[in-house]
């Protein structure tokens, strides 16, 4: 199972905009203790692997998602951070939350149903194209397919693995919307899917979970098969 830490400022308001605001300040605020918190090697290429440290604003509240190594890392971080500096605001922290378990992830013979807490970004390049001139059921097809092998990409990242036989399903429930990314207009998704897969929450599947998208939550008890 896999190791999750939650780091979160409670008492903080900021917008879901500013996650990788979060991830720059401590990115360099700590740049010399672990490349997994900015997700740049030692000699400034990037990591390309599953981030182990994910920085999310979730109703509001910034939270740290770390996984195994990211975990630890944010345990040791617990007591340096006293304050954050939010586009040249400083916030100073008087109450700070974390936690840290052992979580349940991996196949499983029950369905779920999650929901997207942020934007889930599907779409690559060569993706979008495709995506953009398919019919509405091909469409479908497409995102049950991507939310599959994205959380197959945050399985590997977790060190989570399945048997041969045990395949992951999706059924996905989305909609199209629009965000701001790296000052570029960028296509992304809102809603649920349901799967067959046990994920931990707030965990990031898709492109760009450091910076805060596709976080997912459970979205009430186990569907209850046909």
């Amino acid at each position: 199972m896999p190791r999750i830490a939650h780091f979160s400022f409670p008492e903080l308001q900021l917008a879901t905009r500013d996650a990788h605001k979060l991830r720059g300040y401590f990115g360099d605020f700590f740049r010399e203790h672990s490349p997994l918190l900015h997700n740049h090697l030692e000699g400034g290429e990037l990591r390309y692997a599953y981030p182990l440290v994910q920085y999310k604003v979730i109703d509001g509240v910034p939270i740290l998602v770390g996984v195994n190594d990211g975990a630890e890392l944010l345990l040791e971080l617990f007591l340096q951070v006293g304050e954050l500096v939010i586009d040249g605001q400083t916030y100073a922290l008087h109450h700070k939350d974390l936690r840290c378990q052992e979580a349940l992830a991996g196949y499983s013979e029950d369905l779920y149903r999650y929901r997207f807490d942020t934007l889930y970004m599907a779409l690559n390049q060569e993706n979008h194209a495709a995506f953009l001139r398919a019919t509405p059921q091909q469409r479908q097809q497409q995102l049950n397919m991507l939310i599959r092998n994205h959380i197959l990409a945050a399985f590997k990242g977790m060190g989570v693995w399945l048997d041969p036989q045990q395949r992951i399903m999706v059924q996905a429930e989305l909609q199209q919307r629009q965000t701001q990314f790296k000052n570029q207009r960028m296509s992304a998704f809102a809603g649920y899917f349901t799967t067959n897969a046990l994920l931990p929450h707030w965990i990031g599947i898709g492109k760009s979970v450091s910076r805060g998208f596709g976080a997912v939550s459970l979205a009430g008890a186990p569907v209850v098969k046909p």
